[in-house]
């Protein structure tokens, strides 16, 4: 079975109404999955559909480290999430964690973790 399948995002493609963005691609979900592997203490936070981008995920690690790529659906990343045991947030909601933004400032200085 292919990713396609296994999350549903054949299903969620023909659902989207973004306009400007390309639809999403097993790649992506790959992506998110390999992040939330690869590093301690993932999260997920669903961002809705807008008119020019699909349903994307932002994974983000327990050092603030993040990832964003299009889920074509939200139901695709709680499956993802579920799959991972891994907690899902509905940024509209929760917000996006402030360990996300001190880890992108340091990454704009050019400044590592040990800093």
């Amino acid at each position: 079975m292919g990713w396609l399948d296994r999350f549903g995002l054949r299903k969620a493609k023909r659902q989207s109404n973004a306009r400007f963005d390309r639809a999403a691609e097993d790649s992506d979900v790959k992506a998110l999955i390999d992040f939330a592997k690869s590093r301690v203490g993932v999260e997920f936070y669903v961002e809705p559909e807008t008119f020019a981008t699909s349903t994307t995920a932002v994974a983000v690690a327990t050092d603030g480290e993040w990832t964003r790529r299009r889920v074509g659906s939200p139901d695709v990343i709680r499956r993802v999430a579920r799959n991972l045991a891994a907690p899902v947030y509905d940024v509209q909601v929760v917000g996006y964690p402030k360990r996300m933004r001190e880890w992108t400032a340091r990454n704009k200085r050019g400044l590592s973790l040990d800093d």
